[in-house]
């Protein structure tokens, strides 16, 4: 049985489906988010890596993420809004 299936016999409901799509969109959107932190932002910021962030470094990764947010909240609205 896959992540769409469902246990009763006249198959999953619309909205069954459309909350699976959420979850799994959340899922690639939580994934997309560590690995641009990951790589950009550490990159970025992360000049002499070590064992830990110097208090610069840590601001600056705060930063990184709190804009990237910031614009893929901007993108997303931009892109969900409804004008006809």
């Amino acid at each position: 049985m896959d992540s769409f299936s469902s246990s009763s016999s006249a198959g999953p409901s619309s909205e069954e489906v459309m909350e699976k799509v959420r979850a799994h969109l959340a899922q690639a959107y939580a994934q997309e988010l560590l690995e641009t932190v990951g790589n950009k932002c550490f990159a970025a910021c992360v000049t002499k890596p070590g064992t830990s962030l110097s208090r610069s470094e840590g601001n600056c990764v705060s930063h990184c993420v709190d804009r990237y947010i910031e614009a893929t909240g901007i993108i997303s609205r931009a892109l969900f809004s409804s004008k006809p």
